[in-house]
């Protein structure tokens, strides 16, 4: 029988790539020339350190860090932009974590969703994947497009077509 996987991740390698690129890019801007600024990821947490001397500027990093990544072909969903930015001293900080792999609840929402569409397709959690199996390709192509259309709010791809 056919089937597929959906999973949430995001290489690491080109998430390194777009903050180089931004790193770059931020350097040779005029309006940061002589500002601190620091921009910092952690790989094994995938968490990305903002540093600089305003919110203004943290918020205009964030913006090229966007675009830049979507270039990289990283979805914009997949940063976690909720901590604000704080003030420690005369520099301001911002945390933003990169979510990789699916979590238990964005899993069932997945799986919902899919049952939810009506066709005939096995949907099953496992680990940090959801695996789709049914007895026609037209059917799983379907569900691909199902999930792409229905704004979970989650960066997926759609891998190991089978």
């Amino acid at each position: 029988m056919p089937s597929f996987d959906i999973a949430s991740s995001v290489d690491i390698q080109t998430l390194d790539n777009a903050v180089n690129i931004v790193k770059k890019e931020i350097t040779n801007r005029f309006d940061f020339k002589g500002n601190h600024v620091v921009i910092e990821l952690n790989k094994k947490e995938y968490v990305l350190k903002l540093e600089s001397d305003s919110e203004m500027k943290i918020q205009q990093i964030v913006d090229v860090l966007l675009s830049r990544s979507m270039k990289q072909g990283i979805d914009a969903s997949a940063f976690d932009f909720s901590k604000e930015a704080f003030p420690s001293g005369k520099i301001f900080k911002k945390e933003v974590s990169v979510k990789n792999g699916l979590k238990q609840e964005d899993a069932k929402k997945v799986v919902k969703h899919i049952k939810e569409s009506g066709l005939k397709v096995q949907a099953a959690i496992m680990d940090d994947i959801v695996r789709v199996t049914g007895k026609k390709i037209d059917d799983l192509q379907e569900v691909i497009a199902s999930c792409r259309a229905g704004n979970l709010g989650l960066p997926l791809q759609y891998i190991n077509m089978k």
